[in-house]
C-alpha cells in the first residue's frame, strides 16, 4: 500500500511541514530523557544499604579471602568471566583504581565465575597484568548476591561492609569513579571485637 497526498500543493507542504514538527518534538524529547532516569547519587543512601554476605574463597595463591577481612575499607566486588566481552572492559578501570586508591582504603576483588577454573582464570589474569586478588565463586557465591543472573555484576561495599551501589551489566567508567570516591570520604568505622559469622563455600 502507498499513502496518497492531497493534489492541492499547499495541503501537500502544509502536512510535510506538520510532520517535520512532530519528529523535532519527538527527538526533543528523546534528547532529555537520559537525563530525567539518570540517578543524581553514584551511591545509595546509607539507611538503604543492606550487610554484604560474606564468603571465604581461595585466591590463586590458595589463600583464603574472606570478605569480613576487609571491614573498615571500601571494596569493589566484581563477578566476571574469562569469556565475557564486557568485563573485559572494565577489568583495566579495577586495575587503575587498586593502583590509584589501594593506599586509601579501596580493595578490589574478582570473582571468576568460569567453570573451568584456575584453568583459564590464571592465564587470563596474567595476560591482563591483574594487580588485584581474584578468587574462583560458584553457585553458592552467587546465591549468596542475589543470583548473579549478569556478567559482569560489580558491587561497591562501603567500610561499614554494607552494599552502597549495583552495576548490572558494563557501567560507565564515571560510575565507578564517583561512587568510589564518596565511599572513600567516609570515615572508618570505630574498631569493634564482633567479627560476623562467615559463610563456607565450596571451592573449585
Amino acid at each position: 500500500h502507498s499513502v496518497k497526498f492531497p493534489r492541492h500543493p499547499f495541503s501537500r507542504y502544509t502536512l510535510a511541514f506538520a510532520v517535520t514538527l512532530l519528529a523535532l518534538s519527538y527527538l526533543a524529547g528523546c534528547s532529555q530523557e537520559p537525563r530525567s532516569v539518570r540517578a543524581a547519587n553514584p551511591v545509595k543512601a546509607e539507611t538503604d544499604r543492606k550487610p554484604a554476605p560474606d564468603f571465604a574463597l581461595k585466591d590463586a595463591d590458595g589463600k583464603t579471602v574472606r570478605l569480613a577481612d576487609y571491614k573498615g575499607r571500601v571494596v569493589l566486588l566484581d563477578f566476571f568471566a574469562t569469556w565475557c566481552g564486557p568485563c573485559k572492559v572494565e577489568i583495566p578501570w579495577f586495575m587503575e583504581q587498586e593502583r590509584k586508591n589501594k593506599d586509601r582504603g579501596l580493595v578490589v576483588l574478582g570473582v571468576s565465575m568460569d567453570d573451568e577454573g584456575w584453568e583459564v582464570v590464571k592465564p587470563f589474569i596474567s595476560s591482563l597484568g591483574v594487580n588485584y586478588r581474584v578468587v574462583i565463586g560458584n553457585d553458592s557465591t552467587a546465591q549468596l548476591y542475589g543470583g548473579v543472573d549478569a556478567l559482569p555484576t560489580t558491587f561497591l561495599i562501603d567500610r561499614n561492609g554494607k552494599i552502597a551501589a549495583i552495576h548490572l551489566g558494563l557501567a560507565s567508567k564515571k560510575d565507578f569513579d564517583d561512587g568510589i570516591e564518596e565511599l572513600l570520604q567516609a570515615p572508618a568505622p570505630a574498631a569493634s571485637g564482633d567479627q560476623p559469622a562467615v559463610t563456607q563455600l565450596r571451592t573449585k
